[in-house]
C-alpha cells in the first residue's frame, strides 16, 4: 500500500516506458480539454445570464418612460388643456353645442325595381 500511494504521488505511472504511460497521458489530456470546454461554456452561459440582466432593466425604464408619456399624452388631449392653449391665440371654446347632421342614403332599386316602377 505504501508503494502504491508514493507511486501515485510521484507520477510514475506518466513516466513508465510501457503503453500505459501513453494512455494515461491521452486521458489527462483529454481531462484537461474537457475542463476547459465546461469553464468556456460557465462563461458564456455568465456573460448571456448579464446580458439578460441588462435588456430587462432596458425594458423596464422604457415601459416605465412610455406609461410616462402616455399620461401626458392624456393631459394634453384633455378639452381643459386644448382650451386653455386657444385661449392664448384668442380662440375660444363654442357656447352652443354641436349637434348631430344625418345624411339619408336614398336605396338605389334594382333592376327588376326599376321596371316595376315604370310600369305603375
Amino acid at each position: 500500500m505504501r508503494n502504491g500511494v508514493y507511486s501515485i504521488l510521484k507520477a510514475r505511472f506518466l513516466i513508465n516506458e510501457d503503453a500505459n504511460a501513453a494512455k494515461n497521458w491521452r486521458f489527462i489530456l483529454f481531462l484537461i480539454t474537457l475542463a476547459i470546454i465546461m469553464i468556456a461554456n460557465t462563461q458564456r452561459y455568465e456573460q448571456k445570464v448579464f446580458k439578460i440582466v441588462a435588456l430587462t432593466n432596458e425594458v423596464k425604464e422604457l415601459r416605465s418612460e412610455f406609461v410616462d408619456r402616455r399620461s401626458e399624452l392624456m393631459k394634453l388631449k384633455m378639452e381643459s388643456t386644448v382650451a386653455e392653449k386657444m385661449e392664448a391665440k384668442q380662440i375660444f371654446p363654442s357656447a352652443v353645442p354641436p349637434t348631430k347632421i344625418k345624411v339619408k342614403k336614398v336605396e338605389e332599386k334594382s333592376f327588376f325595381g326599376k321596371i316595376k316602377a315604370a310600369w305603375q
